[in-house]
């Protein structure tokens, strides 16, 4: 007969059991959904999601904006009264040395002072931290536009090394296959060991090739995970040809671009400081209360007092800090302003080496790339009716290789400048729209 210790002993190992069997098949799963995300293809737009969603940067930034909105409201505030507590004139020799009640003059005195902050000052204290507040959110809107567009050109990289890859894959299968026929025309008597060690070079080359690539998709998709959080295959292209920027005239979206906003929102701030100085050219007063206990036969006090700092060398104090603030105001315009025209200046030169990719990518689809096919269909023809040597066939084939593999570069170069181009504000942004809404209207 068991006893109800073994009893209950095992029933206990039976539910661990099966807990573990139920945590077991939890992490399968887990890991069964990591896989499936892993595997799930991402288009562009879900690629840049996932990388908004998960920066910890954008959180900081909201943070950064709620801890000077915190910090505002307590700016605006008075400062906390001053309580004091003393003994005045408490004699130190005599018959009446360290006491209290005895000389009439000796009082124990309790008292509270209280800073009357003039409320101005207050109003600028607050004002320039919700400038920073400010400042704090358009540096989120640019942290979020970088991060749009730095999502972008990984996943275009991917994007184009595969096909990169596609390609040269696709001329090693062909370099092979050639390789096997110089190798079957040599043992026929109708080739040359020449034409073999020709192909074989030519593969060489294209494994080479194939190499450089796949260590540039590797470095992409490492890249691409850094944002996304996990490798995955990319699906979808974008259209390259049409960006949300008003390519007549980019200056009033600029003008709202999230970096010169961040320098807008810095010259709110030194505005503010420059407020707060002029403000500061007051001072302010500070009043006191004291109640004074003196000895039971003598009557107890009230004080009643008044201090006001003496500004006795202003011009050298507070109109120089005046001064100060002015000239850091001036300099924040300056700042603005030279960023600005720097900015427009890079925008406008990408959008002429954008349209002039453009115009590159429609020669070589529509000549350069079928000439060079034809070239290699013309070789191979003369090479089976016997005018043409395998090289010239190989040569042909690479320069097609090459050509492919070159078209697909500058694809990848002007889809690049249509991501900087068209992220330059974050999507869905207002400045975004704003420039939607412009070439609807031209149109």
């Amino acid at each position: 007969m068991s006893s109800p210790f073994f009893a209950h002993r095992h029933a206990l190992a039976g539910s661990l059991r099966k807990l573990s069997q139920i945590n077991f098949a939890l992490a399968l799963l887990l890991a069964a959904h990591a896989a499936q995300a892993q595997s799930r293809p991402l288009t562009l737009g879900q690629a840049q999601q996932l990388a908004v969603d998960r920066s910890r940067q954008l959180i900081a930034q909201d943070q950064a904006a709620t801890a000077a909105h915190e910090m505002a409201v307590a700016a605006g505030q008075l400062p906390d009264p001053v309580l004091k507590v003393g003994i005045d004139n408490l004699p130190v020799n005599g018959s009446d040395r360290l006491t209290v009640g005895s000389d009439f003059m000796t009082m124990r005195r309790i008292g509270v002072s209280q800073e009357l902050t003039r409320a101005d000052k207050l109003r600028w204290r607050s004002a320039r931290l919700e400038r920073e507040a400010d400042k704090a959110l358009a540096e989120k809107q640019a942290a979020t536009a970088a991060i749009q567009r730095d999502t972008a050109i990984s996943w275009l990289e991917v994007f184009y090394t595969d096909q990169m890859a596609d390609a040269i894959a696709t001329q090693t299968a062909l370099a092979r296959q050639e390789i096997e026929a110089a190798e079957a025309a040599y043992r026929g008597g109708r080739g040359s060991q020449a034409d073999i060690l020709a192909a074989r070079s030519a593969l060489l080359a294209l494994d080479d090739r194939g190499s450089e690539i796949e260590r540039r998709r590797r470095v992409a998709r490492t890249m691409l995970a850094r944002w996304t959080g996990a490798e995955a295959a990319v699906v979808g292209k974008p259209d390259i040809d049409n960006i949300r920027l008003d390519l007549a005239e980019p200056g009033p979206l600029l003008a709202h671009h999230p970096q010169i906003a961040v320098l807008n929102r810095q010259q709110d701030i030194a505005q503010a400081d420059a407020n707060l100085a002029q403000a500061n050219q007051r001072a302010d007063w500070s009043v006191e209360v004291a109640f004074q206990q003196r000895g039971s036969a003598y009557s107890n006090m009230v004080s009643i007092g008044i201090s006001v700092p003496l500004q006795w060398d202003r011009k050298n104090r507070q109109d120089r800090e005046l001064a100060a603030k002015l000239a850091q105001v001036e300099q924040a315009k300056a700042e603005r302003e030279e960023t600005l025209r720097g900015h427009e200046a890079e925008v406008r030169t990408q959008i002429v080496e954008w349209r002039s990719g453009k115009e590159r990518l429609s020669r070589y689809a529509h000549e350069t790339l079928p000439l060079a096919s034809e070239r290699s269909q013309v070789a191979l023809a003369a090479y089976r009716g016997g005018r043409a040597t395998l090289a010239e066939v190989l040569a042909a084939r690479r320069n097609e290789t090459e050509t492919r593999v070159q078209a697909l570069e500058l694809e990848f170069d002007t889809a690049r400048l249509w991501a900087q181009l068209n992220f330059l504000a974050p999507e869905g942004s207002a400045a975004g729209h704003a420039a939607v809404n412009r070439q609807q209207e031209s149109k």
